[in-house]
């Protein structure tokens, strides 16, 4: 039994590995973290599954009746939540951890691309996995992501009414959103992180900075070493979400109601940052083009032709490591500024009311903010005369802590009408 077991970890790992690679600040334990996550989802799921009725006028009665009178059922709810939204962030760090160390030259360059996806595809496991409560809460908030739909060109309406299954989000929203959720999105998760992990598994493991050789020494064995440490990791994971679903309930508002709308009606958490970018800029510019360069230029990030590859370095050098933080800084100062001016002081619509909305609230937004931009990048790349790859982590950087900013103030400061207010005047 024991051999058995041992072939089984050989096929996910080497069967040595150099020891520097098993320190938890190396990888942090995020990959395996993120399995765990995972898996307690299909759990979870499954035991909810059998109580969930996913049409509208049961949909909500099936969680009350888990929540007040099926032993463990809220508890097991709570589980369900909080390991959804963890497996989120887990996957973003991991996801972070591979772009800021470069692991994503050579043979784990396509792994780089799958991993894209599948945070993609947890992002929307996550989102169809929230209308089905069927509270006020999902309901609106599905509303308003699918109608971010519309606003792409020529297929739009179309398209969120393919989503929808009609005109509104309604029975039919909630049947596709419950089959995507619990079979077609899970099992392409398995599938890809199967691939995934066997992806790694021969590129020989984590990735070492490109400049260390051990020479056979510091080879340490896979059994018990790493083994033990994962499922140590496992383990206490396992004991602070345990833990934390005795504390923290799973969110459950009042039933749907169609005919009344909350005010504000706010997308999930993750997808805020997206709503406010509509804010600031015409919709076309905030949900089609400034997204979709962004995820472009991640799938394409392989193929930047990177002069240099400090593979396995945190942030390529202490120089890159001093430009991210500026990075960061600039991007936490200025945004809140734009933020404001933005909905006090500049109003394109209103000076240029004879323009097409595309141009006065699109482009001349988004011609401003391209010229603050290429200051800030002449900025760094004049004082620091950076390698290309450690530009490439500045920029990113940049507009990680933006979209950061945009979630919170849309989180905190967005009330009645999304209008900016301080959060203590949101009721």
């Amino acid at each position: 039994m024991a051999n058995k077991q041992t072939n089984f970890i050989y096929h996910i790992h080497p069967e040595k590995v150099p020891a520097s690679t098993i320190r938890f600040t190396h990888t942090f334990g995020l990959g395996g973290m993120a399995l765990v996550l995972f898996l307690l989802q299909i759990v979870t799921g499954i035991l909810l599954k059998f109580v969930y009725e996913p049409t509208p006028d049961k949909a909500y009665d099936s969680i009350l009746f888990m929540q007040n009178h099926l032993l463990f059922g809220h508890y097991i709810r709570n589980i369900h939540h909080l390991s959804g939204t963890l497996l989120i962030f887990v996957a973003l760090f991991h996801l972070l951890r591979v772009f800021f160390t470069e692991a994503f030259y050579g043979p784990r360059s396509s792994n780089w691309i799958i991993g894209v996806v599948i945070f993609i595809i947890i992002l929307f496991s996550n989102f169809t996995g929230y209308l089905l409560p069927w509270d006020q809460l999902s309901y609106w908030a599905v509303t308003v992501v699918t109608q971010m739909l519309s606003y792409i060109p020529v297929v739009g309406p179309e398209l969120t009414s393919f989503v929808r299954g009609g005109k509104e989000v309604g029975a039919a929203t909630l049947l596709t959103f419950f089959n995507f959720h619990t079979a077609v999105l899970p099992f392409a998760l398995i599938i890809l992180l199967l691939f995934h992990f066997w992806k790694v598994r021969q590129a020989g493991g984590v990735v070492v900075p490109r400049n260390r050789n051990h020479n056979g020494k510091g080879i340490i064995p896979v059994v018990p070493e790493l083994v033990v440490r994962e499922l140590v990791t496992g383990l206490i994971l396992l004991a602070v979400i345990f833990l934390l679903a005795v504390f923290i309930d799973a969110p459950l508002r009042e039933r749907a109601n169609p005919a009344y709308s909350p005010n504000p009606a706010k997308a999930p958490w993750y997808f805020l940052g997206i709503q406010e970018l509509i804010m600031h800029f015409h919709p076309f510019i905030g949900v089609v083009i400034i997204p979709v360069t962004l995820f472009t230029l991640l799938f394409y990030l392989p193929c930047f032709p990177f002069r240099i590859r400090n593979t396995g370095i945190w942030f390529s050098s202490s120089k890159g490591r001093k430009m991210a933080l500026i990075s960061a800084l600039l991007a936490l100062v200025i945004h809140p500024i734009l933020i404001v001016a933005s909905e006090y002081l500049i109003h394109f619509n209103t000076w240029f009311p004879s323009l097409l909305p595309v141009i006065s609230g699109g482009l001349f937004p988004l011609i401003l903010y391209s010229i603050i931009f290429l200051l800030y990048l002449f900025y760094i790349i004049r004082r620091y005369k950076p390698l290309s790859n450690e530009i490439v982590q500045a920029v990113f950087v940049y507009f990680l802590v933006t979209y950061t900013v945009l979630s919170i103030t849309a989180i905190f400061f967005r009330g009645p009408g999304m209008a900016l207010m301080w959060p203590w005047k949101i009721s």
